[in-house]
């Protein structure tokens, strides 16, 4: 992938306090009229591009190991630390959606998707005081931090193929249809909740690296309405983990509720993305090119920790 010049500060700026707020419950922000979708190579290009140089200038190998040397040594980071260690885990799963997002294969490489599984349940345990699940992630990160892996990571990053239009659009929708048809599961699981919530905050993230290109107020809201759906689950999530991790309730196999707050949004996110798309995929003159044939559907580790 031809990277072009790079990004400037004020971009790079508004993109750390896009992240920052993925997450943030506005309780009143609605979706916009028009929902933006057209996207085209070039754009996805630069949104791709903008997220490597995101990654590239704030995950400095250095810092990371020394976040995981304290971890190897107490089991546990100040708050200070604890913030820096978000932010840099907050770059690597910003680029991992953007590999997903733009990429041929719709998968983060094999290296670098291993590091951010490695850093968030590393996270995961040092919050919850697990302290032998702690050494052995800082131990595995360790490795991924040897000189020779975090230069595969870069080279494979580097490598990624970026999709036609047409295959991010089909992909996109293809999420969108997921989240509608899991809406109606009446056996929903956490694992599934979990892997709906990886659809939001991937779309999140597209909207997020778009806005910050080429502000626009459509995108905003998309934007916004996102991370209110993302901080909502975010939370739930949170729960559901420790509720596992507690032996109160199955992670894999539980049914659970979905709350009516969660429920109503994604519904209208789905009808309004999913009948936008039914009309635009029959319109004439229609600038979205119609496929051959049937696309192949995504395979099942795009929706989950996985991807």
């Amino acid at each position: 992938m031809s990277v072009p010049t790079a990004f400037s500060p004020e971009v790079l700026g508004a993109l750390f306090e896009a992240v920052e707020m993925d997450d943030v419950v506005d309780p009143v922000v609605s979706l916009p009229d028009t929902i933006p979708t057209a996207c085209d190579q070039d754009e996805m290009r630069r949104c791709l591009a903008l997220c490597i140089q995101f990654w590239r200038e704030g995950a400095i190998r250095a810092d990371l190991k020394t976040l995981v040397n304290a971890l190897l040594w107490t089991g546990d980071l100040p708050p200070k630390d604890r913030r820096r260690y978000k932010l840099i885990r907050a770059r690597y799963k910003h680029l991992r959606f953007a590999l997903v997002l733009y990429g041929t294969q719709h998968r983060a490489p094999a290296l670098f998707r291993a590091t951010v599984v490695a850093m968030g349940h590393l996270q995961d345990a040092y919050r919850n005081n697990r302290r032998s699940a702690v050494l052995g992630y800082a131990l595995a990160l360790r490795v991924l931090m040897t000189r020779a892996i975090w230069w595969a990571v870069h080279r494979e990053v580097a490598r990624v193929r970026i999709d036609d239009a047409a295959g991010f659009h089909d992909y996109r929708r293809g999420e969108i249809a997921r989240l509608d048809q899991w809406l109606a599961d009446p056996s929903l699981t956490a694992h599934r909740f979990h892997a709906m919530r990886k659809i939001v905050s991937r779309l999140v993230s597209f909207y997020d690296t778009r806005r910050c290109i080429e502000p626009d107020n459509c995108s905003l809201r998309m934007s916004r309405y996102l991370s209110a759906i993302n901080g909502l689950m975010g939370e739930m999530h949170d729960d559901l983990v420790e509720r596992a991790m507690v032996g109160q309730q199955d992670y894999y196999r539980d049914a659970l509720v979905l709350p009516s707050d969660i429920h109503k949004r994604l519904r209208a996110l789905t009808k309004a993305y999913l009948g936008l798309h039914h009309n635009q995929d029959r319109a004439p003159g229609s600038s979205l090119r119609q496929p051959a044939g049937p696309r192949p559907a995504p395979a099942l580790h795009a929706y989950t920790d996985e991807a």
